[in-house]
């Protein structure tokens, strides 16, 4: 079973993964009062567990800056989304600020147990593939070594006069979601895509989770 981005935002934070701050909504008036408490700009997005590519279905909006933006979004994702899913809801997003996308993953190997998966977002895992791949317990060393080991190592610690991001912070998200792995055996995959890595800190900012029926 899939869970759907809500629940699967409060797994993630029972372990300590930082996200932005998020809540459901059912409908368009929800949806507004929601966004004027997180505080703008948001993003609305569809709600459900039978559909997991949002965007490529138009059922995600970014930058919305007033309530109105937020109720007249909220009602379009739920005319497209309830085509799909009559149950489908909303939730509503805080922004996250643009950092460098990188991707955190698990899964449950039938020989081996939970393996932790670390890349780079963007084209960087779309085209060349470039992550790498631990059994798990991963502790901070193995966490570490498992950043340094992607091939875009150098983006990551700050190249050409960019500044580098907080490794540190990504090592923590590696070792949290390892231990989520090790102590919650129903999850079989889980797909933290994208975490937005800055100078200082690093968020979580989509994910979504198998589970065991």
């Amino acid at each position: 079973m899939i869970l759907n981005e809500q629940e699967t935002r409060d797994l993630l934070a029972g372990y300590g993964i930082p996200m932005n701050e998020s809540r459901a909504a059912c409908g368009a008036a929800e949806a507004a009062g929601e966004a004027r408490h997180i505080g703008f700009p948001v993003a609305v997005k569809a709600l459900s567990r039978k559909i997991v590519h949002k965007s490529d279905l138009g059922l995600v909006e970014l930058n919305i800056y007033n309530p109105g933006d937020a109720a007249r979004a909220a009602r379009r994702i739920l005319a497209r989304a309830r085509d799909i899913d009559p149950e489908a809801g909303l939730i509503i997003e805080a922004m996250a600020p643009q950092g460098t996308e990188v991707i955190v993953g698990a899964k449950r190997d039938p020989q081996f147990g939970p393996t932790i998966l670390f890349g780079l977002g963007g084209i960087f895992v779309e085209v060349f593939r470039d992550i790498s791949v631990r059994v798990a317990p991963v502790d901070r060393t193995m966490a570490m070594d498992m950043i340094d080991d992607v091939k875009g190592y150098a983006i990551l610690k700050g190249a050409r006069g960019r500044k580098g991001v907080d490794l540190e912070a990504l090592a923590d998200i590696l070792v949290c979601t390892s231990r989520l792995m090790m102590e919650q055996e129903r999850v079989l995959e889980l797909d933290i895509n994208p975490v937005m890595a800055y100078e200082k800190g690093a968020m979580a900012v989509d994910a979504r989770a198998l589970i065991r029926d």
